[in-house]
């Protein structure tokens, strides 16, 4: 049986699109549901192209965040996801939240957790601060979430080097190329059962 995913997103979903299209080839998953965090974002044509269900939970509609978040729990057990793929989630993630899907959400991140990551740390103001500080490499990381932002156990990173005439937008592009590879591997593997966590230690069998 396969495992069901949720995928989460915010924007235009590149990442999400990327494992749709990575499991078309290799039919690793069942991708059960996109949870968008408003309407007329690309992820859910994204989505409606591909027949795949969706469900807006935007703030204007829940102002409380744990009325949010326990409306979302309760589809997510009804459609009984396995696991829930963080792909652009711009959304504050409560600690009950996070306890109830232990070690079942991953996230991938802009940059090679612990640099340029944590609280502000989004998007494209990641690139902006990679470039302004100088750095000579980046790239991207997939993790397991945890009650810290960008604080989970680390699954894998992809690196790119930062050239003299990069910009931010230049890199960003470059690691978005990385993320598009490594989101759906890690995905993969994940609902083959073959991620496995020892605190902060993952291997991948």
């Amino acid at each position: 049986m396969k495992k069901r995913i949720a995928v989460f997103a915010s924007g235009g979903g590149t990442d999400f699109q990327s494992i749709i299209d990575a499991n078309e080839k290799e039919n690793f998953c069942d991708i059960s549901l996109l949870i968008a965090s408003k309407e007329g974002i690309g992820a859910i044509n994204r989505a409606k192209k591909h027949g795949i269900q969706t469900a807006v939970f935007a703030k204007k509609d829940y102002p409380d965040l744990d009325k949010l978040y326990s409306e979302l729990t309760y589809l997510l057990n009804m459609h009984r996801i396995d696991y829930i793929v963080l792909a652009g989630w711009l959304k504050i993630i409560p600690e009950s939240f996070i306890n109830t899907f232990r070690d079942k959400i991953i996230n991938i991140h802009p940059s090679l957790i612990p640099s340029f990551c944590g609280a502000g740390f989004y998007g494209f103001k990641v690139h902006q601060a990679v470039i302004e500080y100088g750095a000579k490499v980046s790239g991207c990381t997939v993790h397991f979430v945890n009650e810290v932002p960008d604080g989970g156990a680390i699954i894998a990173q992809k690196t790119v080097e930062v050239l003299d005439e990069d910009t931010a937008e230049s890199l960003q592009t470059k690691i978005l190329l990385e993320e598009h590879k490594l989101l759906p591997y890690c995905v993969k593997k994940l609902c083959e059962g073959k991620i496995i966590k020892d605190g902060r230690k993952v291997t991948i069998v």
